[in-house]
């Protein structure tokens, strides 16, 4: 008789993605507190964090996070069992000493968005409009 009342019980409607999602759907691996990448990695934690507020700001920032989520986990949304492995971020430090490998990284796999070690947040953000811009996304657009 009231199949809307049933319907959020029944039908998985994933949230609108927010900075805030985003930033609280990652689990940050840093390196161990003192070592000397980890003020690298604390610097580009908070140009991550300026990134998704400035995406989400934007005309295309709810298409863009969803991107964001495709190019890291694969899924352009957040599925009703929600992920396994839980998604993460790691550095790439290694190629934070090589100028022509800047971009950001992503394991599909086991949900790993590894980010570059740059210096200034345009950097980081021309990177990753770099690497969403370029990415075919499975063949999905």
């Amino acid at each position: 008789m009231y199949p809307e009342s049933f319907k959020p019980l029944m039908c998985h409607e994933p949230p609108a993605l927010t900075s805030e999602i985003m930033d609280q759907l990652f689990n940050i691996r840093l390196s161990s507190v003192g070592s000397t990448k980890r003020s690298a990695e604390e610097r580009v934690v908070l140009f991550w964090r300026y990134y998704l507020q400035n995406v989400e700001e934007e005309e295309e920032g709810p298409s863009k996070l969803a991107k964001m989520l495709g190019f890291s986990t694969g899924a352009t949304v957040i599925t009703p069992v929600r992920f396994s492995p839980q998604p993460s971020i790691e550095f790439l430090h290694e190629q934070s000493v090589s100028p022509s490998r800047r971009l950001p990284m992503a394991n599909t796999c086991i949900n790993c968005l590894k980010l570059p070690l740059l210096e200034t947040y345009d950097q980081f953000k021309e990177s990753m409009d770099f690497a969403l811009g370029n990415t075919q996304g499975f063949g999905r657009e």
